[in-house]
């Protein structure tokens, strides 16, 4: 048969058209088949789809079609996370509204949307800017704030000066602000904050539910950011016999405390009178956080000259002013123990302060006079009163036991994360249901006056104070408890709180309620979601935070939404993450201009598993190129060959025939798997591409016979709709060229016959310590060194090995490879 060009513009446009006429991937409920939600994070109307955008939404779409083939009743959304400060930025640059940016914004990436071919369902599409989404924000503040769970205090909280507004913790991380990396300071100011700590133990205990679908290191990094730990809050005393409370773990320590540090912010220090000390804690406060939390920077102090009283011992302590204690932080102060802290040993040594032995080493005894660091392994108590002579860790229980009985302090547990807060000084997003009136106070807009709508003919006057504090039309309101003139808040919500909640939203983004119950209750929760790591402590916390919330006020039915999490890497070019900044942006629409979307969409699966980095290739594009393309001559060469529906006779295969069949068949078992358990899609197109040059390698005569013309119907029968998910346009244009009337995407995925999948393979087991961890069926003549290398490169070997020292590595050939590790 005649080849014909593959003229990927035309075919693709073709296509796209024809699943939109057809309504292909528009969803409804089925009772009769079995629901699943995928998900990848909705995007930020930036303007342009990067190469980021296009691999994650590519990962989502290959699982959304191969779940579709196999039965599912698949929901696989998309939306707009659209309040923000770069439209801000933009307009008051640019003096374009941001109302006007964020929506030609949205168009323009729609379109490059529909472009990739990715398989949404377009009818349950939302933007977080429009009203009748973010009213369902302000009737969740409302419901927090009659709850207990919303509140304002004034409190320190972090502050970017570029941004011009306060970041939650989670945003400050490393003393940086998350969108521009601007170091953050300190600033107080009256915010409101949402209580995630009522929910602190909830959230770890969740992750007992999540321990089978989620990385190890996503769940480790949010414990770290919970940070839950166990000790005794010891009410040591001041000179006048005031309580000064200090929460530890190491009660075992407590009688080797010589000192106290304070954070520079708590207000125990006004009582401070010395000119001199005064000048250093303002000093120290205006460090920035960086330099207060790095391990690598000095740790810097000054005697208050205030002393504190150690209950145990009636001794009387330095209370030091240092840079390294944050009021955020326990109580702002803590006791310093330098014979068993590094961090204190340093400190004391600096400052001249006493070191005081209250743990030894019964093998060595310690001597005060020749230490040159802190001792910080077991031992026994000494000069530790009546405690002598118990071993540390038993003295951590006696001595909580002690102070409970004498009243001296009590057990508590404490969590490093602290309550969200969630008051922006920004224009751009929700405004908080607040009304301020001066005899009723801080008083929530009623249910039946939501939303309120942020104003969007505005004037920024070329500054990045939010114009809503100029708005007489906004600001002004009548208090809805007595009817006095009163004042709107005029900080916005933290746009995190957009993202906490809308895929519960997606399952019906008309409904005049929230949710619909019918349709929040069967799509719910998100089965599969995409995403970036570095979402770990803010979005996916959040997200977890306000689900429990919703579901404790009966709105959602589950606890928990994300079954499943895949943490996708990200794309590198030059060694770099691709960012403007660094002139290393490829366009997606240039390369799918040059070479098709099925090329793009196949490299970004191609190039590397999709946890891992991608590094950015352009050999690797045209290899992807070239790839389809060699499947279009194939298939259009063969395709007068082709008999729908054939039935093979085994017995009248030739050798070749019988080669091409069994890969065939090997080549839909193991690509299945790839896709269906280990989400390895690289691995899976490297096994289509093995079975393609099986068929270019075959005698193509042989195709010529009745045999051969049942075989090759038979390969395309079931190698082109296994293609589809990764190259959708190409394999259904091929799927038509073929004669055939149905399109791909409502076609089953194919199967295959286990015995002809058998190549003298025997199933291996894969252990960490002993513990199977994975099973792999391998070719029974595998090598020992194959073997270990299979094990140490296995996906979910690897996450658990990741980060720890490999002791041995335990191979027996044929059965198990047993990696030991500490």
């Amino acid at each position: 048969m005649a080849e014909r060009d593959y003229n990927f513009t035309e075919i693709e446009r073709k296509w796209q058209k024809k699943w939109d006429d057809e309504k292909a991937y528009l969803t409804k409920k089925d009772d009769s088949k079995k629901k699943f939600y995928v998900l990848e994070m909705f995007p930020y109307p930036s303007g342009r789809l990067h190469m980021g955008h296009v691999r994650n939404y590519t990962i989502g779409d290959l699982y959304s079609r191969f779940l579709r083939m196999n039965g599912y009743n698949v929901f696989h959304p998309i939306g707009w996370d659209s309040f923000g400060l770069p439209a801000e930025n933009a307009a008051i640059k640019n003096n374009i509204p941001p109302l006007k940016w964020t929506a030609d914004n949205i168009d323009h990436m729609k379109q490059q949307l529909k472009r990739l071919g990715f398989s949404y369902d377009w009818t349950k599409e939302l933007a977080t800017y429009r009203p009748e989404y973010y009213r369902w924000n302000q009737w969740a503040f409302v419901k927090m704030l009659e709850k207990g769970l919303a509140y304002k205090k004034k409190a320190l909280v972090n502050w970017c000066g570029t941004c011009n507004t306060v970041l939650a913790n989670e945003q400050a991380e490393g003393g940086v602000c998350w969108r521009c990396e601007t170091e953050v300071v300190q600033k107080e100011l009256e915010q409101w904050f949402f209580k995630i700590t009522a929910y602190a133990d909830d959230l770890l205990k969740g992750h007992a539910e999540l321990e089978k679908g989620w990385p190890e290191q996503v769940l480790t990094m949010q414990r770290n950011w919970i940070g839950r730990s166990t000790g005794v809050m010891i009410n040591f005393k001041t000179e006048s016999g005031e309580d000064f409370p200090i929460f530890t773990t190491r009660p075992d320590t407590v009688y080797g405390v010589t000192f106290m540090v304070i954070a520079p912010e708590h207000p125990f220090l006004e009582r401070v009178k010395d000119p001199k000390v005064k000048a250093f804690i303002e000093k120290l406060k205006n460090q920035s956080m960086i330099d207060r939390t790095s391990d690598d920077k000095e740790k810097e102090g000054i005697d208050s000259g205030l002393k504190i009283i150690n209950p145990f011992n009636g001794d009387k302590v330095p209370l030091f002013v240092g840079n390294f204690v944050l009021m955020n932080y326990g109580s702002g102060a803590i006791m310093a123990v330098p014979a068993h802290d590094t961090r204190d040993f340093a400190f004391a040594k600096k400052y001249g302060i006493p070191v005081k032995i209250v743990i030894d080493n019964p093998k060595a005894p310690l001597d005060v006079k020749t230490m040159t660091d802190a001792y910080v392994d077991n031992g026994v108590c000494v000069n530790s009163g009546p405690f002598d002579g118990v071993s540390n860790r038993d003295a951590i229980e006696k001595i909580a036991d002690y102070c409970e009985k004498q009243g001296i302090g009590k057990r508590e547990i404490n969590y490093r994360i602290r309550d969200w807060g969630i008051s922006r000084q920004r224009y751009w997003g929700c405004p908080i249901p607040i009304i301020y009136c001066d005899k009723c106070g801080a008083v929530p807009v009623p249910e039946k006056d939501l939303p309120v709508v942020l104003p969007t003919d505005v004037d920024f006057k070329g500054d990045s104070v939010s114009p809503l504090t100029r708005m007489d039309s906004f600001v002004k309101a009548k208090c809805p408890k007595c009817g006095a003139d009163a004042r709107r808040e005029t900080d916005t919500m933290d746009t995190f709180v957009d993202s906490s909640w809308y895929f519960a939203k997606f399952t019906s983004p008309g409904s005049k309620e929230m949710f619909d119950k019918e349709m929040v209750d069967y799509w719910m929760p998100v089965d599969q979601y995409i995403g970036g790591i570095e979402h770990a402590v803010l979005h996916l916390l959040y997200a977890r935070f306000f689900t429990m919330v919703l579901n404790d006020l009966g709105i959602l039915k589950c606890r928990e939404p994300f079954t499943r999490l895949l943490t996708q890497g990200m794309v590198i070019k030059d060694g770099a993450k691709m960012s403007k900044s660094k002139g290393n942006v490829v366009d997606p629409d240039e390369i799918i201009a040059r070479y098709g979307a099925d090329t793009v969409r196949l490299f970004m699966l191609f190039a590397a598993p999709p946890q891992k980095d991608l590094d950015w290739s352009d050999k690797g594009v045209e290899g992807s190129y070239r790839f389809v393309s060699r499947v279009w001559r194939f298939v259009n060469r063969h395709a007068d060959k082709y008999v729908k529906n054939s039935a093979v006779d085994a017995s009248a295969l030739t050798d070749g025939l019988k080669k091409i069949r069994t890969e065939l068949h090997r080549t839909i078992k193991i690509v299945t798997g790839d896709i269906a358990e280990k989400m390895q899609y690289n691995t899976a197109i490297a096994r289509m591409m093995e079975l393609v040059n099986t068929l270019y390698q075959a005698d193509e005569k042989e195709f010529d016979t009745e045999a051969g013309k049942k075989v090759i119907s038979e390969v395309f029968d079931k190698l082109i709709p296994m293609l589809s998910p990764f190259m959708p346009h190409a394999a259904e244009e091929l799927w038509e060229t073929l004669g055939n009337t149905d399109m791909l995407v409502f076609r089953a995925w194919p199967g295959y016959i286990e015995e002809l999948t058998k190549r003298g393979e025997i199933e291996i087991v894969f252990q960490v310590n002993g513990k199977i961890r994975a099973k792999e069926m391998v070719p029974s003549d595998i090598t020992k060194e194959d073997m270990e290398k299979m094990a140490r490169e296995h996906p979910r070997m690897k996450e658990i090995t990741d980060g720890k020292q490999i002791v041995k590595v335990v191979v027996i050939p044929g059965k198990l490879v047993n990696i030991v590790v500490k």
